[in-house]
């Protein structure tokens, strides 16, 4: 599609912003406010011209669509052209459209809708959790079992070499937490600081070490120290400790429940979601899909993987958005269906849900108000939010009309839900 538009247009706003530049300007060698409009041209003129552009183009470009009638899918490749005969400023925007899904009924939808609450029982588990976070260790002189901190030093002997090639490698584990491979923590129960065994290992293929990956090694595995878990009790100073003021339990527990609610919230939003996506993408899996948008999901899918990997410590990670297809296909059609629902029955958005979910994510920070005024002043992340709230909007106003079976589910089973 190629746009025109007068050339004063955009002149007009670039005059505009240059004098009130003009007014303000503080150059070496001028007064405040009295920079000549030639100099204030030169240091300023190229900077603004191509904002101002940027920005008509973008209002230009709703205009245009909003008045062809064209749903655009993904952001358009903008491409200046020469100016026209009578020097209108032209610009070409390359974008793929929404598919036509027809109206999209979702009252024929039958999907599974998880149900949980917060129970006593929940709170006790997460107030124990908290204790073991809390947990000091105590050296001991007897023999290591489950549970306790046990410091490591291992070395492996292969047929053909010794890993390291000198002294010992360090570290420390849980016993039972199964930080170190299997076998090897399993040899630390019984020993006392100082002692040692020896076992033989056969390595996966996979293991992270690869003079050892698929081979079999004696492993020497030594106690350094033992060291047994002091847990605190839930005391006033233990609760004082997580800014609840006054330390009475009753307090804690509360605001402990809160965080859970919050949690249990966005988990059964997050799974609901998932499943209304599935079968709406399921209905319409018929439906011709952008190609273009289809690929930049799946790039954006697989170097956010690859990203994870190389912070994990992994090497030799492929970026290559070909096993990523399917599922990059399957979230731009729920992206676009949702937006079709929300336009096909006149659904806009709510500010005071987006006001509502901004403090409940504010909430969970120190200073709540400073992350609220960081959302207020960055459009990226206003938008990005907003884009969440309209799509869990849809997303309920499509559970209140399909073929829903409740299960209910307890709070444990919704969080360890993938």
């Amino acid at each position: 599609m190629t746009v025109s538009l007068p050339s004063d247009r955009l002149e007009g706003v670039v005059g505009s912003r240059l004098r009130e530049i003009a007014r303000t300007a503080n150059l070496k060698g001028f007064r405040p406010g009295k920079v000549p409009a030639k100099v204030i041209e030169q240091r300023f003129g190229a900077q603004i011209r191509s904002e101002a552009f940027g920005e008509l183009v973008r209002e230009t470009f709703d205009e245009a669509i909003r008045q062809e009638k064209i749903l655009p899918a993904g952001n358009p490749e903008i491409q200046a052209e020469p100016a026209g005969e009578t020097g209108e400023i032209r610009y070409t925007a390359t974008f793929e459209i929404v598919p036509d899904f027809g109206p999209v009924d979702v009252t024929k939808l039958e999907f599974v809708r998880a149900t949980s609450s917060v129970e006593d029982a929940d709170i006790d588990a997460m107030l124990e959790t908290l204790r073991q976070q809390r947990r000091t260790w105590q050296p001991v002189e007897r023999p290591a079992r489950a549970g306790d901190l046990v410091s490591v030093e291992t070395s492996a002997q292969t047929d053909s070499e010794r890993l390291p090639p000198e002294g010992v490698e360090h570290g420390a584990t849980v016993v039972g937490s199964n930080a170190m491979f299997q076998e090897i923590e399993a040899q630390l129960v019984g020993l006392s600081a100082g002692e040692s065994r020896e076992v033989p290992v056969t390595f996966p293929e996979t293991w992270r070490v690869p003079a050892l990956a698929g081979k079999t090694a004696t492993v020497t595995v030594k106690a350094a120290q033992v060291s047994e878990p002091v847990v605190p009790d839930i005391d006033e100073a233990f609760i004082k400790s997580f800014g609840v003021k006054g330390g009475k339990i009753e307090t804690f527990r509360k605001e402990v429940r809160a965080n859970l609610e919050r949690e249990l919230k966005g988990k059964l939003m997050g799974m609901l979601r998932a499943e209304v996506a599935e079968k709406l993408v399921g209905a319409y899996a018929h439906v011709e899909l952008p190609p273009r948008l289809v690929e930049f999901e799946a790039r954006t899918l697989a170097h956010a993987t690859a990203e994870q990997a190389r912070q994990q410590g992994m090497s030799n990670v492929s970026d290559a958005p070909e096993p990523f297809m399917v599922p990059a296909r399957k979230r731009v059609a729920a992206a676009l269906l949702v937006g079709e629902i929300a336009r096909q029955n006149g659904l806009s958005l709510d500010q005071g849900r987006v006001r509502e979910t901004m403090q409940l994510i504010a909430s969970t920070y120190e200073d709540p108000n400073q992350v609220i005024e960081l959302y207020r002043n960055d459009p990226n992340l206003m938008r990005n939010l907003q884009n969440r709230v309209m799509e869990e909007q849809v997303i309920d106003w499509i559970a209140e009309r399909a073929n829903a079976t409740e299960q209910a589910l307890s709070f444990a089973d919704v969080m360890r839900a993938a």
